[in-house]
């Protein structure tokens, strides 16, 4: 059953004051569904739902051009983001071989051609959340497999504004999303949220915070801190070092940073404003740890090997050399104290890029309690 349309829309929080939108993954997967629909049916919807991660339903108006492909256009809401107003644009031919989907990048959307970013080289970047929302959303249509290819008119040029090709995905933008909804974290009205969540906690009676720079990390940190009210966990985007200071002026007592390995390589590198428009991660830095925590060849040659760090925590996984993440956390605590001063301890924990695993936990005098793997879900 489709939704009332006023339900399709952004939302407006009204806590902030900000104006949310939707992922590129979101849209896809309304666009992947629409097209679908018409090939099973023969008639092009007007009008599509699909699912959230979250369960919730969001219905979107549909475009069709002349080549009878769909086409959804993104509304990042408030959020300063060079892909609001992308027409995700989906075709979908029927495979007839009984095997499974099978996405491709069209025009307008990125092939990775570097490892480190979680997605095999040679793959459409289509990040892991969006490509089980845009496989469930064709699952509503039909058993039968399909290709769906995406593109977006001028995704090439909007890519030119992102670091894609630094990371070395080419051809286009990509599909993204690890809630479905864009929230604006790049906004100074977030920023200002981010000071209201602390000043709020404080107003409480609390003196315990814990920071997380997103969806992943922070269900992380909900899982490692269960006791912990609600109000204490503050999703700080890039504002780390805003978080960092105004924990300090309300005089919290102990702060929680949870986060994964870019993230902490940006604060180890004395970056408190971690949004990548601004800020890289320092490969050689991340090298200077490897060696440092007598790691193997392999590890230290994959600090460089690409421009992510993710591709650096990968290599220090596989060969099961932790030293160096060690090391990360113990940086980044040190430039965090350096930024905001030692009015509280500070703790400092790295999770997988999956938020179900927390690897290492520095704490006072740089001390690391080793692996720690109850943040599992």
């Amino acid at each position: 059953m489709e939704p009332e349309e006023p339900d399709a829309g952004p939302v407006v929080v009204g806590r902030r004051g900000l104006r949310t939108g939707w992922t590129t993954g979101t849209c896809a997967s309304a666009a992947a569904k629409a097209a679908h629909l018409a090939i099973v049916s023969g008639r092009r919807p007007e009008w599509v739902e699909v699912a959230l991660p979250s369960g919730r339903r969001v219905g979107f108006p549909v475009e069709w051009d002349g080549a009878g492909r769909a086409a959804v256009v993104k509304d990042a809401g408030d959020d300063p983001d060079c892909t609001a107003g992308a027409r995700m644009t989906a075709e979908v031919r029927a495979r007839g071989d009984g095997g499974e989907h099978v996405l491709r990048a069209g025009e307008g959307i990125g092939t990775i051609t570097k490892p480190g970013l979680g997605l095999p080289v040679g793959a459409p970047a289509i990040n892991p959340v969006p490509r089980r929302m845009i496989l469930a959303a064709l699952a509503e249509v039909g058993t039968e497999p399909v290709d769906v290819t995406f593109s977006v008119p001028g995704g090439k040029a909007m890519a030119a504004e992102t670091t894609n090709a630094r990371l070395g995905i080419l051809g286009g933008i990509s599909i993204l999303g690890t809630s479905g909804v864009v929230r604006p974290f790049s906004t100074a009205s977030y920023r200002a949220s981010v000071v209201q969540q602390i000043d709020v906690a404080a107003a409480q009676g609390e003196r315990t915070v814990v920071l997380a720079t997103g969806a992943r990390s922070e269900a992380a940190a909900t899982r490692l801190y269960p006791a912990l009210d609600p109000v204490c966990l503050v999703e700080v985007g890039d504002f780390t070092g805003i978080a960092l200071r105004r924990a300090a002026h309300v005089g919290m007592h102990k702060v929680v940073f949870v986060g994964m390995a870019g993230k902490l390589a940006k604060l180890a590198a004395g970056v408190m404003m971690t949004h990548f428009h601004r800020s890289e991660v320092d490969t050689a830095l991340l090298a200077a740890l490897a060696v440092e925590g007598g790691a193997p060849r392999a590890v230290v040659e994959a600090a460089t090997a690409t421009a992510t760090a993710r591709h650096f925590f990968d290599a220090c996984v596989t060969h099961g050399c932790l030293g160096p993440l060690a090391l990360l956390c113990e940086r980044a605590r040190s430039a965090c104290l350096a930024h905001a001063g030692p009015s509280f301890e500070l703790e400092v924990v790295l999770v997988d890029y999956e938020g179900s695993a927390a690897l290492w936990r520095t704490g006072p005098g740089g001390a690391t309690s080793g692996r720690v793997r109850d943040a599992g879900v």
